[in-house]
């Protein structure tokens, strides 16, 4: 499976939402509730854990996602990521680079690629 990298920096082919939607695998999302709930002190539930990646224009979205400033900023610019935005990086985003700075090393990743075409 190709990466698909989410608006943020994120690797949405790597993530347990994405994943379990793709398989339709009910104990994953389990998991993958369980975890983020005591990640992200919230309370979220299996049947929130489905995903087939913040950048497609129609089908699931995690629930945060709804209310994501970054995704809603991307798509309203109609970047693919963020590391085709010329305000990149922005304030959001360095924010969100503290709680996943391997979101801010594969949105300069694409940057540099994107760069030397």
């Amino acid at each position: 499976m190709e990466k698909l990298i989410s608006i943020c920096g994120l690797i949405c082919s790597e993530c347990g939402a994405f994943l379990a939607t793709q398989n339709d695998d009910d104990e994953a999302r389990k998991k993958v509730a369980e975890e983020w709930s005591r990640t992200y002190q919230a309370r979220i539930k299996p049947e929130d854990v489905n995903c087939v990646g913040c950048i497609q224009e129609s089908g699931l979205v995690f629930s945060y996602c709804h209310v994501c400033e970054i995704r809603a900023c991307g798509r309203g610019r109609k970047a693919k990521n963020c590391a085709y935005c010329q305000e990149y990086p922005c304030d959001k985003l360095k924010k969100f680079f503290e709680l996943a700075p391997s979101a801010q090393k594969n949105l300069e990743a694409v940057r540099k690629k994107h760069e030397n075409k």
